[in-house]
């Protein structure tokens, strides 16, 4: 099968379109043909090779040569004791801990998080709400514990996490500030904003306003500088990993009233999470937000693209 194979760390040049076995499935894995897959800031930060994601992830190279962790395709072949799904199933993914999803062939493990895709999605839109729904899901809804009425901030309301953030939270019943760019405040509004703050016009954390919680998506604000926007028993929730924020939060969970919290979203997934948010999908709650679709030879060309820090929703791989 062909796979985009990463064998070291490096700028996006280090990808290579590979021949490469195709996978077949142990007793309770099935095998999806797989139709699409994404590429998000999680992935460039693998590529790219940080001091934490070598100490996780692999020293001197990858561990797990193919990226990608969000999938969408069909099931071709099913182990001998796999009862919950057949050949046929059409399913949305997620392979968090050995990744693989750019590549032509995937074998999961039926109990992993996996679910039928909704006829109402096409393999695109199952992908693109596989990758940041979960996250941003997992964020509010489980580890701020949102409630109705309560004020929530979203820094990097236009992206992958982001835009999904949006709308889960306003599902939930909060009031809702997106921080974009001006090129996408009209995107963010149409998503259920209440409120959008054009960050090239005005910093969240100098006009005098605070938030029940604020969830920076795209790591860009400390919980030092977010710290005075928060009310008195105020959440802040960051997705980028860093040294900085696990200091904050091993601080706050010991003194003071106002909390810093960073979970590994992906590492946390379930099947009945992805069935939610494809619920969540069919009744209108959550859309789908696709900025651009590369073919799997270009995989390269979407990492540059993501990198930029532009893109709206989500970057899709395409395998047809």
């Amino acid at each position: 099968m062909k796979a985009m194979v990463c064998t070291k760390y490096g700028s996006p040049d280090v990808f290579q379109l590979q021949e490469v076995d195709t996978p077949l499935p142990k007793d309770h894995e099935v095998r999806i043909k797989i139709q699409a897959a994404s590429v998000g800031p999680a992935d460039c930060t693998f590529r790219k090779g940080s001091p934490l994601v070598q100490l996780v992830y692999g020293l001197k190279r990858p561990r797990n040569s193919i990226f990608g962790a969000e999938l969408s395709g069909e099931i071709d072949l099913v182990g001998e004791k796999v009862t919950r799904y057949k050949v046929g199933d059409q399913v949305l993914g997620l392979s968090a801990k050995t990744f693989g999803a750019q590549a032509e062939y995937k074998c999961l493990h039926e109990n992993t998080p996996l679910a039928i895709k909704s006829s109402a999605m096409s393999f695109e839109e199952a992908v693109a709400v596989c990758d940041g729904a979960p996250t941003a899901l997992t964020f509010l809804r489980d580890k701020a514990q949102l409630q109705h009425g309560q004020t929530v901030l979203i820094n990097g309301a236009s992206g992958a996490v982001g835009i999904y953030a949006v709308q889960i939270a306003k599902y939930l019943g909060a009031k809702v500030t997106g921080v974009c760019s001006t090129a996408n405040v009209e995107l963010v509004k149409s998503h259920g904003a209440d409120k959008v703050i054009d960050y090239t016009r005005e910093d969240f954390t100098t006009n005098g306003q605070t938030y029940d919680v604020i969830f920076d998506a795209v790591g860009k604000r400390s919980f030092a500088q977010c710290k005075g926007s928060l009310s008195q028993r105020g959440v802040y929730l960051s997705t980028s990993l860093s040294f900085s924020i696990l200091f904050d939060m091993l601080r706050t969970a010991a003194l003071g009233k106002k909390k810093a919290i960073f979970v590994t979203a992906g590492l946390m997934q379930n099947q009945a999470n992805l069935i939610f948010l494809k619920e969540l999908f069919e009744a209108g709650k959550i859309k789908a937000v696709i900025d651009r679709r590369y073919p799997l030879e270009q995989v390269a060309e979407a990492h540059r693209y993501v990198e930029k820090g532009h893109k709206k929703g989500n970057v899709i791989i395409t395998l047809k």
